[in-house]
Formats: C-alpha cells, sequence, structure tokens
C-alpha cells in the first residue's frame, strides 16, 4: 500500500511494495509484476512514476522485461533483497537503534536479553 502524503518518493514506495510482495512469496519467481498502467490506475499516478520504480528494480536485478508482455521476477530476485534490506538494517536502522539505546541506558545486555525472549515468545 503506497502512502501518498509520505516524504518517501512514490517510485521509491512502488519499488519496496513489489519487494515486499516477492519477500512475502506473494510474487514468485518468473511471475509477472504489476504494470505501470495497473499502478497509475490503482493509485492515481502518472504511469511514468510507476515506471521508474519498475526500472529501479530492473536496474537492481529483482525484475527483468519481457519485451511487449512486461516485467518479471528474477531468479534469485528473494535473496538479492534479503541481502540489500540486511545490509541496510545493519547499517542504517541498528546504529539508530543503538544510539538511542544508550541514549534511554539501556545495557546490551538488556537488549540481548529481550531479543532472545522474542525468539522464544516471551515479550509479546
Amino acid at each position: 500500500m503506497l502512502d501518498l502524503s509520505s516524504d518517501k518518493s512514490i517510485y521509491i514506495q512502488i519499488a519496496e511494495s513489489i519487494e515486499n510482495e516477492i519477500l512475502l512469496g506473494n510474487l514468485k519467481e518468473e511471475e509477472q509484476a504489476p504494470s505501470t498502467n495497473q499502478f497509475a490506475k490503482a493509485y492515481q499516478i502518472n504511469p511514468a512514476t510507476a515506471g521508474k520504480g519498475l526500472n529501479l528494480l530492473v536496474d537492481e536485478g529483482i525484475l527483468y522485461k519481457k519485451r511487449g508482455i512486461g516485467m518479471f521476477v528474477a531468479k534469485g530476485a528473494r535473496e538479492k533483497i534479503l541481502k540489500k534490506r540486511q545490509i541496510a538494517f545493519f547499517n542504517e536502522v541498528l546504529p539508530e537503534i543503538i544510539v538511542e539505546a544508550k541514549r534511554l541506558e539501556i545495557k546490551t545486555e538488556e537488549i540481548v536479553e529481550y531479543l532472545t525472549g522474542l525468539e522464544g515468545g516471551e515479550n509479546k
């Protein structure tokens, strides 16, 4: 679902929504991705904006074009997305969490204990 009031560019949101569908297993390798016109119609946006989001994924090797047919999920797309997002998590998200934890005087051991509890079904 796109958030048209977000500060994040619409074409980035389109790319991320397709990535999410791939990660969730709703779009599998060699399946056709939604078209630029489908996105344009569903969200009342310019087809060029939707195309920019799809082409971003083509450039990353997550989608590929079949001339005259549309865009399809590439082999290994899920693994590429996982790797890309894991790197982003460790380089962008986690450092912010660590800074905030220090600010709140939360010890590393407490975080590890909490996360271990989440894995075991506790702390929910």
